[in-house]
């Protein structure tokens, strides 16, 4: 089987349609946020466009308006089909990265409950994918990775509620179970987009755009007991 014929078949399997075609949730949100969601049909020919993109385990993907996932979820099943494919053979490496592939999904999101919901989504997508209940180390290291990565906040001006910059954290597989992590302010990385054209590239030693943050080698099981500054 390929690598694309799994994707299709996960993506089916696995998104909950609860989620997926969820498009209003009430009128005054609509009226007060503008909040309407992309439906599942239209999220996938979107991802379709991008292919080879959406569906690489270390391509990042952020969703500057990720309400409660509707596309970050077949994001994430997508990376984790190829996940199951490269690697499916070695629970070592298919546990680690299925946890990176988390580590490459990205969101903001105006509305906290928005935002708490999609986390929830995306850790439900990822357990599922592992056999795991949310007391396990996988399942605490992942939503240590959803804290982070889906952020209440305006990716307008680029701040969360209380106007401090967004910051995301780059996470990094290095192998033998080791992951790496480096923040930066969400705003120098739009500065390096316009330069490089992607969020995240390597770093000369004079670059302007240095991590605000640099924290030594981690396992899963040390990112589990990390505490969430955001």
């Amino acid at each position: 089987m390929s690598a694309s014929g799994l994707d299709s078949e996960v993506v089916k399997a696995t998104v909950p349609k609860a989620v997926a075609e969820l498009l209003v949730k009430s009128r005054q949100r609509v009226t007060d946020h503008g909040e309407v969601f992309t439906p599942a049909w239209m999220v996938e020919a979107m991802l379709d466009l991008v292919k080879e993109e959406s569906g690489r385990i270390d391509s990042r993907v952020l969703e500057p308006a990720c309400g409660a996932g509707n596309f970050l979820i077949p994001v994430l099943v997508r990376k984790l089909a190829a996940v199951e494919y490269r690697y499916g053979k070695s629970e070592f490496e298919k546990r680690h990265y299925a946890l990176f592939s988390v580590m490459c999904t990205y969101g903001i999101e105006l509305l906290p409950d928005n935002a708490q919901e999609c986390r929830d989504n995306l850790a439900t997508i990822f357990n599922d994918f592992l056999g795991v209940g949310e007391s396990d180390v996988w399942a605490r290291s992942a939503r240590t990775v959803l804290a982070t990565n889906i952020v209440q906040g305006d990716a307008l001006v680029m701040a969360g509620p209380a106007g401090r910059p967004i910051t995301f954290p780059e996470w990094g597989y290095l192998g033998k179970g080791k992951f790496q992590r480096r923040d930066f302010r969400y705003d120098a990385l739009t500065q390096r987009a316009s330069y490089e054209g992607t969020l995240f590239g390597e770093l000369d030693d004079d670059d302007l755009f240095t991590p605000a943050k640099t924290y030594p080698l981690m396992t899963a099981s040390q990112i589990a007991e990390q505490v969430n500054e955001q």
